[in-house]
């Protein structure tokens, strides 16, 4: 599995590899679902952002709740996540999302109607 490197990062809660309809390809940890179709969500709302500003599309987001911190990498047909207790420090993380994301080339490619 292509996400088991994400169980060697202190704190982990959850990781997911997901397409881009939100369904979960790959998971670790607890909660895994909810995290894919939630952070699928929330791109939605970022590529939108994004358009509107003229700023591109977004690749990266990071965000802390009250109990966890959330790292995830978006490319054209995936979303890399993963969810750290909250304090964790989510360098770690982000980097193997980073090298996990230059690594999935083959993932298939949906076609727009």
């Amino acid at each position: 599995m292509r996400l088991d490197v994400l169980r060697t990062v202190p704190g982990l809660v959850g990781g997911v590899l997901a397409g881009p309809d939100g369904l979960p390809l790959e998971m670790v940890g607890p909660g895994g679902d909810a995290l894919a179709a939630e952070l699928t969500s929330l791109g939605a709302v970022l590529e939108r952002m994004g358009r509107r500003l003229g700023a591109g599309a977004v690749t990266r987001v990071a965000f802390t709740s009250e109990r966890v911190e959330v790292v995830a990498v978006a490319g054209e047909t995936f979303l890399l996540a993963a969810a750290l207790q909250r304090g964790t420090d989510t360098r770690a993380a982000g980097q193997l999302l980073a090298r996990l994301a230059s690594e999935l080339s083959d993932l298939p490619v949906l076609e727009h109607a």
